[in-house]
């Protein structure tokens, strides 16, 4: 089956095909603007190029459902759904946290905690077993202090995201606490990630119902008001 797979839930706008859980072809690019709503057609069509096919091709859409940015998500849930209609094709969801430790699994990690950036002192975080890659703890937006995830400070820890940073600075304040961890900011959800989800919900006919799917928004838009001279 050749799945088109997308992910916008975060400053990596990522395209990926795939036939089966092979990858054909991969278009990202990270940006502190959160480029989705200017880049995310141009690598659909990028990426159908380089996999040498057409959307008529196309038998099934993937979306990275969240957490995440709200504005990303939106656009991308919209994005699918509308290819979904327009080609007559399943959409498959899949939690956007579970596809970034996929690169560890099976490493020197025992825990491995995905953390997104969400504003101030709050990340987007779930907390999963670093080698059977199961969910230990449910996706939550969570407010960071000097005590967040102390319970895992006797395990190895991987926490992998941009809002390990934010982390990482925290717990320097107040003497690194958690001793057994490795930070990497690098990684992104990104569309490759999906690939092998997708193909398993694909098999299993885990499909979305395309006229009801919202993304895994997790929390309410906050936009900024404007000032009364602005208006």
């Amino acid at each position: 089956m050749k799945i088109l797979h997308l992910e916008t839930s975060s400053k990596n706008c990522s395209v990926a095909i795939s036939d089966g859980e092979e990858l054909l072809c991969l278009c990202e690019e990270v940006s502190e603007n959160y480029k989705q709503s200017e880049s995310l057609h141009t690598f659909v069509e990028w990426a159908l190029e380089g996999a040498k096919l057409s959307l008529k091709d196309i038998d099934a859409v993937s979306l990275g459902k969240g957490p995440g940015s709200y504005t990303g998500l939106r656009i991308g849930a919209s994005s699918a759904k509308g290819f979904c209609f327009g080609l007559n094709i399943p959409l498959i969801a899949v939690n956007s946290l579970e596809t970034m430790i996929e690169p560890f699994l099976n490493g020197n990690y025992e825990v491995i905690i995905p953390v997104i950036d969400a504003r101030r002192m709050e990340v987007y975080s779930a907390v999963f077993d670093g080698k059977s890659g199961k969910m230990i703890a449910g996706t939550e937006a969570k407010v960071l202090d000097e005590n967040s995830y102390q319970e895992y400070q006797d395990k190895k820890i991987l926490f992998a995201g941009d809002g390990a940073k934010k982390l990482k600075e925290l717990l320097s304040l107040f003497g690194g606490r958690l001793p057994n961890a490795d930070f990497n900011e690098t990684v992104y959800p990104s569309a490759k990630y999906l690939v092998k989800k997708a193909v398993d919900k694909f098999n299993r006919k885990d499909f979305e119902d395309v006229a009801y799917f919202e993304p895994f928004y997790l929390k309410d838009f906050q936009g900024v008001k404007k000032k009364k001279s602005e208006e």
